[in-house]
């Protein structure tokens, strides 16, 4: 190759990790969620018990690969934590009758009481970050990214 002929790989025209979609939506999630973790600590959970739990309190069963999709969790990972909340009394679990290959899962009393006691302080902070971006902003950025998920694709755990 000669001197005019430079070779410019691919990898060479990419934008610093640091400046890709992915680094800037985690980096944001992270700012987030750094705001969030003292309330879930507080109350002994993790984000994606959190996520589960707030799930299976807006609906009164869940079949549990409906309840993976929706919280954006791993079959294998959702499994270890439905032990977890199970173990704790937070949510309740069977078999279903019409499958018995199906697994249901619900919350119990005790982990409704759970996010009941939690949720005022999680809006709190839902509210502090509102405040800090503005209402408006917040609003057109969700509307992005909601519609970034539907160009891009489904956005399911193990897509």
């Amino acid at each position: 190759m000669s001197e005019e002929q430079v070779d410019v790989s691919p990898v060479r025209r990419l934008q610093p990790v640091a400046r890709s979609l992915p680094a800037f939506l985690m980096r944001a999630r992270e700012a987030v969620m750094t705001r969030v973790r003292p309330v879930l600590r507080a109350y002994d959970m993790t984000e994606p018990q959190w996520r589960v739990l707030r799930t299976l309190a807006s609906v009164e069963e869940l079949e549990v690969t409906q309840l993976a999709e929706m919280v954006f969790l791993l079959p294998s990972s959702l499994s270890r934590i439905l032990k977890d909340l199970t173990d704790r009394g937070l949510i309740q679990r069977r078999t279903s009758v019409a499958d018995l290959r199906k697994g249901l899962v619900s919350i119990s009393d005790k982990g409704m009481e759970l996010i009941e006691a939690a949720t005022p302080e999680a809006a709190k902070v839902n509210a502090e970050i509102e405040k800090l971006f503005g209402r408006d902003r917040m609003a057109r950025l969700e509307r992005l990214l909601q519609e970034l998920e539907q160009a891009v694709g489904t956005g399911r755990a193990g897509d």
